[in-house]
């Protein structure tokens, strides 16, 4: 047996592969024969052999291997037989396979929508291997030559451009390995024009990569089409999106969107985007929702939604934005704009640059969460970027199951487990708040010199270190290991005395539990306001003891944290949080946007873990009630629709937050009205829809009362223009939880025949999440959860589950039909993500001890080897939960009364 490499931990060994024989390139050939749902395919792999080796190790699972001796273990490792051992020479190795059974999401996908079918390899993290066989591992790189044979009729895409295609005949081509096993045409074709029926595209070598990367597919796509001219080199480069014909005229947005953030990468990267094309498919049913395949990426609408309505308009011009004529889609351009720049910037991150493995994920996956929020600043994506990843990151991290953001993941089964918030938002997170520390200008010079050292090779994270230190002088490694190597993430303690503030750091933990056992080096970032009223922020003072004392004027407005850089909680006593919040609810605030969000979000999660009174975290909230700006409120409503959600079975509790929502949301919606104005803002806009959606959860009538006839009017005209596009998603969620049979039935409809894809997933949210899980007709639940097993796609599964589990009143229904249904669920995902992603939606707002005994209880005796992960977390979600409530019920509920009587 080959000798392991040195770098490899004995440990290991079992599931990495030795790096005695390791692949240069290979020639990869595939047909595709979408009516027979079923692939064939020839590897030849030249290797690089640096010591003389008896057995050849590769990966490969779910492939029938022919012509070659071979024996599996666990289904992934393969090892194959040389019967001439070898001595620094190259040797080419030819591997025949075939797959004749439908496989759902790494290679034979037949969409029930479209009618129409398509066959795609999305092969991160070890998928390729699925494809085939290959040295499936991100530092395993080699060139790869690829031709796929399809039908005259069909489009063949892979990442780099062809250079030809011509008709073929199969036999020709597979026949001398395959013998008769190559897809013959059925009806009047003979064998003499068979060849006339397929057609073979060659395509350019592409550079080095891993096999993560590659991507092939096969179906009837259309295409649109423009370029971009790269601000370096002058060059022009071709960019197209694909998808089927039903969703073209939809996906001009998502292409105007890539010519454009393509040249601000260059720029900020200062390396040319190399290869001579990009290309986006759209596909209707992709395991991954999105996924970065070099020069043609990959994303499923309805998780990316790519496709913007026409209805919407078309794009303006103003560079402010992107914004379209019709401001209603801004929240599904948003998402756009955040998921297509994401994958992009993954040419640069991952793609030039690799992972040297899935430990350092967070290299391709944080960097790319956070250059994806540097877009469009008019949008104030740093406030959304609180909202929506750092919020987020914090409540995975603050249990005893998170792990750090570079994870030790050795089994090729627990890799997919570890795409997750950490290794996206938190690491974004922390690189955000070293990215401020630094400044921004040297971090990205810094970035780009990382970049340039590791071109087309492999990373890890001191590699990222040394060219941030390189640009900034600064020591990177001292101050950033703790935030990368450690899981969890601290609290900071603010106690004031009469000439300063003191200082203390713990780790925040959602049981209520402070821990001392890692001691963070904490940027600060202090806002303070000097003698003339300026504010100043000092970047300079850094915590790097577990209790430190700062001079300071406390008698002027200050905040720890400004603009809500950092990757920590900050906890003030009552008093100085009620003197911030009064200053932040200024008309002209000292607190940005950034900092108000931070603020609502560390009280809150402060008062769930009883280190803060959850009636300190309401009176904030309420002395924020005429704030004007969107990120506030999301902010504002997602907490307190987390409490809600917290004390599910407290029907009491529950409409008194419910009667608190609406005093907050309703007098919005009475302001801003329902019609969106030509000329508002963005935040207007935004601010609207937000206001409805929560009038509309926390029961107001009159707001429910004015959606439905909306939708009355459109079931009698059958025009769509009746519905405000903005509004979409809350007529159809008023209709059908206020509605009965017509209603649903009619959302039914508008799910299973949509006019489009936007309308599609507003009729799926409506039909799931919003309206009908919160409907008290049994006989109407239970034809939803017929319509999932029977009907519902698996990539949209995630959208059932996780609609029935938000509301109350089948969120425990939701609970028992997963697990009733548990061995169907892990046979259609047990290959993909969905599986593990399922989890958290279907079990994770459960709110007592019974609940969590009784889950440990029903996994005991289950396979969770590719999903153990999530599901500790979970456990400790519900365990949050259960003690939240037994800490804090009494003071939350004596205040909401005490509010209610005023």
């Amino acid at each position: 047996m080959a000798t392991p490499s040195a770098d490899i931990d004995e440990s290991e060994l079992q599931y990495r592969l030795p790096t005695d024989v390791s692949p240069t390139h290979y020639n990869l050939t595939v047909l595709t024969d979408l009516e027979g749902l079923k692939f064939l395919g020839t590897v030849e792999i030249d290797l690089a052999v640096r010591n003389t080796a008896s057995r050849i190790v590769l990966n490969v699972a779910d492939l029938e291997l022919q012509d070659i001796s071979l024996s599996l273990e666990d289904g992934q490792t393969t090892f194959i037989s040389i019967s001439q051992a070898t001595d620094k020479l190259s040797e080419r190795l030819t591997l025949l396979f075939s797959n004749c059974s439908r496989r759902r999401f790494d290679s034979e996908i037949a969409s029930s929508l479209t009618r129409i079918s398509s066959h795609l390899d999305a092969a991160q993290p070890t998928a390729a291997r699925r494809a085939f066989p290959s040295f499936d591992e991100p530092a395993l790189k080699a060139t790869f030559a690829i031709n796929l044979i399809g039908r005259l009729h069909t489009v063949n895409l892979s990442n780099m451009p062809s250079y030809s295609e011509e008709p073929c005949d199969p036999s020709e081509e597979f026949d001398h390995v395959f013998h008769d096993q190559f897809p013959e045409d059925e009806g009047e074709n003979n064998d003499e024009d068979v060849g006339f029926e397929w057609k073979i595209t060659r395509f350019e070598t592409t550079p080095v990569m891993s096999t993560y990367l590659v991507a092939y597919a096969n179906g009837e796509f259309q295409h649109l089409e423009s370029t971009f001219s790269s601000p370096l080199s002058g060059r022009t480069v071709p960019l197209r999106i694909y998808t089927t014909p039903r969703n073209l005229p939809h996906a001009g947005f998502a292409l105007e969107l890539t010519a454009r953030v393509l040249p601000l990468y260059e720029q900020i990267f200062d390396i040319e985007y190399p290869l001579p094309k990009l290309d986006t498919l759209v596909v209707d049913d992709f395991d991954v929702f999105a996924m970065e395949n070099w020069g043609t990426h990959l994303f499923s609408f309805s998780e990316l939604m790519l496709i913007v309505s026409l209805r919407s308009g078309l794009i303006t011009g103003r560079a402010s934005g992107y914004l379209l004529a019709d401001a209603s889609m801004l929240r599904l351009r948003k998402e756009i704009v955040g998921l297509q720049s994401h994958e992009i910037s993954h040419m640069w991150f991952g793609n030039i640059t690799t992972m040297s493995w899935w430990t350092y994920l967070y290299l391709n996956e944080g960097f790319a969460t956070l250059i994806g929020e540097l877009i469009i600043p008019e949008w104030k994506l740093d406030a959304e970027f609180v909202n929506e990843h750092l919020n987020k990151a914090f409540s995975l991290d603050s249990g005893l199951s998170s792990h750090p953001v570079e994870v030790i993941c050795r089994d090729a089964n627990k890799i997919n487990q570890i795409f997750d918030v950490l290794s996206y938002s938190k690491a974004a997170s922390v690189l955000r708040m070293l990215s401020r520390f630094v400044g921004e200008d040297k971090f990205l010079k810094g970035v780009s010199l990382y970049l340039k050292k590791r071109l087309y090779g492999n990373s890890t994270t001191s590699d990222l270190w040394q060219g941030v230190e390189q640009a900034t002088g600064i020591e990177v490694s001292e101050v950033m290991d703790a935030w990368i190597s450690k899981p969890g993430f601290p609290v900071v303690t603010v106690r004031e005395t009469s000439d300063g503030l003191h200082i203390k750091q713990n780790r925040f933990l959602l049981t209520g539990k402070e821990s001392e056992e890692t001691i963070w080096v904490i940027p600060l970032q202090i806002l303070s306001v000097d003698s003339t009223g300026r504010i100043r922020i000092n970047h300079e003072v850094v915590l790097r003891e577990q209790e430190q004392f700062i001079a300071l004027d406390t008698s002027k407005p200050f905040k720890i944290n400004a603009n809500t850089a950092g990757y920590y909680r900050v906890l003030y006593s009552p008093d100085r949080l009620k003197a911030i919040g009064a200053e932040a609810a200024k008309e002209i605030s000292v607190f940005s946007v950034a900092d108000r969000v931070g603020l609502v979000n560390d009280a809150f999660a402060l008062a769930k873990t009883d280190l803060l009174k959850m009636s300190d975290a309401l009176a904030l909230t309420y002395a924020l009630r005429s704030e004007k700006e969107y990120h506030v409120w999301m902010a504002i409503a997602s907490n307190l629709a987390n409490l809600s959600s917290i004390w599910w079975e407290d029907h009491r509790l529950v409409e008194l937050l419910n009667s608190f929502r609406r005093a907050l949301f309703s007098p919005l919606v009475s302001t801003l009205g329902y019609q969106p104005n030509p000329d508002e803002s963005s935040n207007e806009a935004l601010l609207r829809i937000c206001a409805i959606t929560q009038a509309l959860d926390a029961g107001d009538t009159e707001v429910a009362n004015e959606l439905r006839s909306r939708f009355t009017l459109f079931l009698s005209t059958n025009d769509e223009s009746k519905i405000a596009s903005e509004l979409v998603t809350a007529i159809y969620t008023a209709a059908v939880r206020y509605g009965g049979r017509q209603e649903y039935d009619s959302m039914k409809v508008i799910c299973r025949r949509p006019k489009n894809p936007a309308q599609q997933i507003s009729a799926m949210q409506a039909l799931l999440p919003q309206a009908l899980c919160a409907a008290d007709d049994l006989e109407l639940t239970n034809d939803t959860l017929h319509f999932i097993l029977s009907e519902a796609r698996d990539q949209d599964i995630i959208y059932f589950i996780s609609g029935l589990a938000q509301n109350i009143k089948t969120r425990r229904r939701a609970a028992i039909f997963f697990m009733d249904n548990f061995d169907e669920m892990h046979e259609r995902f047990k290959d993909g993500f969905s599986m593990a992603d399922l989890l958290p939606f279907a079990f994770s707002s459960l709110s007592t001890e019974g609940d969590r005994d009784r889950l440990v209880t029903f996994f005991k005796d289950k396979d969770t080897s590719k999903f153990e992960l999530r599901l500790s977390q979970v456990l400790d979600s519900i365990e949050g939960n259960s003690a939240c409530v037994m800490r804090s019920t009494e003071n939350l509920l004596a205040w909401l009364e005490d509010w209610n009587q005023r």
